[in-house]
């Protein structure tokens, strides 16, 4: 039946009520500015004018007398439930379903107000087994729309639930979570179940549970006992069963994507996890200011000398750009030189703080000065004692295991802000595993600490001068004193407090680690997290998904946090030139 023109141009302005399935049980009332609209088709009796408005579908008895085969009060009912709801949601009966195509745009109003795209029904995406083992919440981050298990995904969920590894305590609990939304009072799987009964007010849509066999037509090729084919047959089924609906199977396995596009089939992978679609788009904690940057604050700009600091008061465009803690700078040929950190942002306005200058060898750091810009700005912010968290980005031989270092050994014995240096790493091998390593916990991260032998002799080195051999000896045997090696596989429980904590290499966490590893923090302690994210060891991480994508995306504007990615290596010229060519 053809909807009359006016709720077709003015859906916007209909009641809430109007976009409820059951409308037709009960007369809706409609905004004044529709009532023009109804007398549209020829002459309605006054009296039937409420009635007829309960979805604009009845603007009169001659329209309905075309239909004389279906009864006047089913007529409102089924047109939206048959059109846009799939069977597995409302068990409708299948009656007349030849009014789908004109009604699919008022069907699709049911979603409209929880929908994000607005164009369509909720989308029903199958999930394959490794998503819920990769992220057991995932059920909760797909917002409005449906979610389907099919039964082979719950076999292979049974069958990994056993163990102690990351990806059985993922099976477990999801398990759990499955078995928490089917006994929610009131759930009936033919329905949906609801998942936000869980307390997830987030996802807004419904979960169904394969319950019957499902028909599927793929290639006689694909052997039909694989669990990959099994799941691609369901979404095929789906497909067709629901062709109104976009059926999308969601996996974190590349060839199965391929496989289902080959076929056909729509497949994404499940990004959620990933905190950045690229790494360029990284948080990189310093901000160069425009050329004409002082000539437009000339008129508003307020300074002030605290200390050895100078503070400016900027306004203006730039300043949305800023975050707290962000480095900004300011270079031009003929002009003096700006290097400054945000520290206060009100609505459009920003203060600045000028930086301690760690170039100069008056303010060297256990006897390193930092060799550029970057290098400066990340000095300023391991060695300010206001600052919690500090991560720190770059490639290899930019200097971040050594300035964390120095900075460290500084404030612990020098300062005394600190009773000892906390080092750990994430112990994933680049080649193959040499096996089990003899002795103590520390005696086995020994091989994996490397970088800290390195940089202990540099610095030890430098600081001793002509001390002669006892006099290094000493101090080596002091600062090995101070400096403590742990495993991150102990960590758990912990707290570290006044602690200078160290975590290298960083970018083979992954953000479930991450959150363990920063949460060990108590009173007066200081966390560094240093990685080269061109560096990733850990299977199935990538740049995106990595824990420290995740920790400097998350920290970014926390007034005692910092982050900065260092561009330019200072290891040696050979080097340089493979971090670029390699």
């Amino acid at each position: 039946m053809p909807l009359p023109p006016a709720p077709s141009k003015r859906a916007a302005l209909l009641a809430p009520d109007a976009y409820s399935l059951r409308a037709a049980e009960e007369p809706l009332d409609l905004n004044p500015v529709l009532e023009p609209s109804v007398p549209v088709a020829p002459a309605t009796p006054a009296g039937s004018a409420p009635k007829g408005n309960g979805r604009g579908r009845k603007p009169s008895t001659t329209a309905a007398s075309a239909r004389a085969e279906v009864p006047k009060a089913p007529v409102r009912p089924p047109a939206p439930v048959v059109a846009k709801a799939p069977e597995v949601r409302q068990p409708v009966p299948e009656g007349p379903v030849e009014p789908r195509a004109p009604v699919a745009p008022v069907a699709s109003n049911r979603r409209r107000t929880a929908s994000k795209a607005g164009n369509g029904p909720a989308r029903l995406f199958v999930l394959d087994t490794n998503v819920l083992l990769h992220d057991p919440m995932s059920l909760f981050r797909f917002e409005e729309h449906d979610i389907f298990l099919p039964m082979i995904v719950l076999e292979e969920l049974d069958g990994h639930k056993k163990g102690m590894t990351e990806v059985a305590r993922n099976g477990r609990q999801t398990s759990r979570t499955l078995d928490a939304l089917v006994a929610q009072q009131g759930g009936d799987m033919a329905k949906g179940l609801k998942l936000s009964a869980t307390g997830h007010q987030s996802a807004r849509g419904l979960l169904f549970f394969q319950t019957e066999p499902l028909d599927n037509a793929l290639p006689s090729s694909l052997p039909q006992g694989k669990a990959d084919n099994q799941i691609l047959g369901v979404v095929h089924a789906l497909r067709e069963r629901h062709p109104q609906r976009e059926v999308i199977l969601v996996s974190k396995d590349i060839n199965m994507r391929v496989k289902a596009r080959a076929l056909g089939l729509a497949a994404e992978d499940y990004q959620n996890d990933k905190t950045l679609d690229d790494g360029e788009l990284l948080y990189a904690g310093a901000l160069a200011l425009p050329q004409d940057f002082w000539t437009r604050q000339s008129k508003t700009i307020e300074s002030w000398q605290s200390g050895s600091h100078t503070f400016y008061r900027v306004s203006g465009p730039a300043v949305g750009q800023f975050y707290i803690n962000q480095f900004v700078y300011f270079e031009a040929p003929g002009e003096p030189s700006l290097y400054a950190r945000v520290t206060e942002i009100r609505d459009k306005t920003a203060v600045l703080k000028t930086l301690k200058d760690y170039t100069h060898l008056k303010n060297a750091v256990w006897g390193v000065t930092s060799r550029n810009r970057e290098q400066n700005f990340a000095l300023n912010l391991l060695m300010d004692p206001e600052i919690d968290f500090v991560t720190l980005a770059g490639t290899a031989g930019t200097g971040k295991t050594l300035m964390a270092l120095a900075s460290g050994l500084t404030q612990v014995l020098d300062d005394r802000r600190y009773t000892e240096i906390i080092m750990t790493r994430a112990t994933v091998s680049v080649g193959e595993d040499i096996g089990f390593l003899p002795g103590t916990e520390e005696e086995k991260m020994g091989p994996w600490m490397g970088a800290l032998d390195d940089n202990l002799e540099f610095l030890a080195k430098g600081d001793g001068g002509n001390a002669g051999e006892w006099g290094r000896a000493a101090t080596n045997e002091l600062i090995r004193s101070r400096i403590k090696v742990k495993s991150m596989n102990f960590m758990r429980g912990r707290t570290f407090m006044n602690r200078y904590v160290i975590i290298d290499e960083a970018q083979n966490l992954t953000p479930k680690q991450m959150k363990t590893l920063i949460t060990r923090a108590g009173p007066g302690t200081k966390i560094i997290c240093m990685g080269n994210l061109a560096q990733i060891d850990t299977p199935y991480l990538t740049e995106g998904s990595s824990g420290l994508t995740y920790a400097v995306d998350r920290f970014k504007g926390w007034p005692h946090g910092g982050h900065i990615t260092l561009a330019r290596g200072e290891r040696s010229r050979l080097a340089d030139f493979a971090s670029e060519v390699l």
